[in-house]
């Protein structure tokens, strides 16, 4: 790749303007379908994950949200090289298909109560096939929109690209808000859930008409008339000195960017709900005004990297989230549920326990029984949504629940008769919410002392770190790798990045913080995540505003 001798840069043409809004449409439809999942993760695990206890099953849920991320850098290797080969247009053609279709049959499954284990293994398998067609998509999209634009315009058109994810996410929101008005949240929860899955079917039929309406990429169709396309792109990606690039672009860009992205807007949406206990409404009401006022900023921020760069953006975005999450979530707390702060500060709980005698408190297939008086004190504990700190106790020692000055012994059920545990754990955990409640522990957040500026402020700042580091992406990606494995190149990173550091963290956060009991615990992740892409991509990553691409 060489420095491009280009002039100056073009106005924007209708020809451009149609490339961005065909593509940036029909990829918000995708992400949609993608993101309604991870919105509703709570009723999906009430629907399809019932044999598990609620905090297993909450984070199975989250579990099967992230398979659809941990495959999609096999869907970035199948379609990255069937779009090398073939073309861009046709390849985010078929990727579309795939996931509209996988959405659409979510919303027609049967749940547990109705075919048992089968509900949730199809369930499973709709998740994967969505995350194969998405690991095509992105890089599709991507590359064609940058192959179409001119020199010193990349940051500025990629960056509607990358407003995609967080339209999509904010379509979902809206959809979801507007089923929960029109049925009202018992019927929404017994069944209108579904109706947002089924208009998928509507948005890929409009998704499919206005791809069928675009022409190949320009710089793709000169190399296949030239006969100078790659016959073996994974090859040339993965087995030649690209190879290091494509490292130094997962460890030092996307890692960052991703875990950045997922703290951002779905960390913090579960944070808010499961955490905080704000009623579901309300919490994305709040996080939909947060998107509103964050996304013009990708536009900003793809923009100006065409007059700063790609690096500096990203890697300051990196920088502020791993130096201000902290603050920014325990302001959440302050502002959404002071309660919390008030009676952890005031009577913090204890559980007093042999360590030997805890079980990590996560059991995906149902089958596992914590019986242990630790493992049935932290088990109340999470589902409250309490947070807790842990002391050693003696070895052998029954367990204890320290609220305050108050304590309370646990029990041990595994000498029990199955009626006899029950009713001993449902003595504990009335004794302990009585405790909780007495000690000044909510059930859920006081609507009337929750600050909703403050948090609509914060969530906004949150996702405007989002845009930092994910405006900018594209373009940088893009620039880095020569046109003839582009889409194989980029896609890989991307969707390592995104498909496993960032759609992982719900569920890596999540189960910290009950292993632990500290409600903050699971933000350590990203922070470590993006300091590692901030030193990285600092140090090995090159910058790529003036490069050619028609390489």
């Amino acid at each position: 790749m060489t420095n491009s001798q280009s002039g100056k840069p073009a106005s924007l043409t209708r020809g451009h303007a149609k490339v961005i809004f065909a593509s940036s449409l029909g990829t918000v439809f995708e992400w949609y379908d993608f993101y309604l999942y991870g919105s509703l993760a709570a009723i999906i695990a009430s629907q399809y994950f019932t044999a598990l206890n609620p905090t297993s099953g909450f984070i199975f849920a989250l579990l099967a949200f992230a398979a659809g991320f941990a495959v999609r850098p096999f869907g970035a290797l199948l379609f990255g090289r069937i779009g090398d080969m073939i073309g861009r247009k046709y390849t985010f053609l078929m990727t579309i298909v795939i996931m509209g279709l996988s959405t659409f049959l979510v919303g027609v499954l049967p749940n547990y109560a109705t075919i048992g284990v089968a509900a949730p293994i199809i369930l499973i398998t709709l998740r994967l096939l969505q995350g194969l067609a998405l690991g095509g998509e992105y890089g599709g999209a991507a590359t064609y929109v940058a192959e179409h634009a001119p020199h010193g315009k990349r940051g500025l058109y990629t960056s509607f690209i990358q407003t995609t994810a967080t339209l999509g996410l904010f379509l979902s929101l809206l959809v979801i808000l507007a089923c929960r008005y029109a049925f009202g949240a018992e019927e929404f929860e017994a069944w209108a859930w579904r109706i947002p899955f089924l208009l998928s079917f509507v948005l890929l039929m409009i998704s499919v008409w206005i791809r069928m309406q675009l022409s190949e990429s320009p710089l793709f169709q000169q190399m296949k008339d030239e006969g100078t396309l790659s016959k073996a792109p994974l090859t040339e990606s993965f087995m030649t000195k690209n190879s290091r690039i494509v490292i130094l672009a997962l460890l030092g860009a996307t890692a960052g960017q991703a875990v950045v992205w997922y703290a951002g807007q779905f960390y913090a949406l579960f944070f808010i709900t499961q955490t905080l206990k704000i009623e579901a409404t309300s919490a994305n009401l709040m996080i939909a005004a947060a998107l509103a006022i964050g996304t013009p900023f990708f536009i900003v921020f793809g923009w100006l990297s065409d007059k700063v760069g790609r690096k500096p953006i990203i890697m300051a975005g990196c920088l502020l989230a791993a130096l201000t999450y902290f603050p920014i979530f325990k302001a959440l707390t302050h502002y959404g549920n002071p309660a919390i702060e008030a009676a952890a500060r005031s009577s913090p709980v204890v559980v007093v326990a042999d360590p030997s005698n805890c079980s990590f408190q996560f059991n995906p297939v149902g089958t596992s029984q914590f019986t242990t008086s630790c493992d049935i004190a932290k088990s109340a504990l999470a589902r409250s949504g309490t947070p807790y700190s842990n002391e050693s106790a003696p070895p052998g020692s029954l367990s204890r629940v320290r609220i305050g000055s108050t304590t309370l012994a646990s029990h041990d059920a595994a000498a029990l008769a199955d009626e006899a545990a029950r009713a001993e754990r449902a003595r504990f955990t009335s004794e302990l919410g009585k405790a909780l409640e007495s000690a000044g522990y909510p059930g859920k957040a006081d609507h009337s002392r929750v600050n909703t500026p403050m948090l609509v402020v914060l969530l906004s700042v949150l996702v405007i770190y989002v845009t930092m580091v994910y405006g900018p992406i594209a373009a940088w990606l893009v620039e880095l790798f020569p046109t003839r494995i582009r889409y194989t190149s980029m896609s890989l990173p991307y969707h390592i990045g995104n498909g496993w550091f960032g759609g992982f963290l719900p569920t890596i956060a999540f189960a910290m913080v009950a292993a632990t009991g500290n409600i903050y615990q699971g933000l350590w992740y990203p922070v470590v995540i993006a300091l590692m892409s901030l030193v990285i991509g600092t140090l090995f990553l090159p910058e790529t505003r003036d490069v050619d691409i028609s390489r």
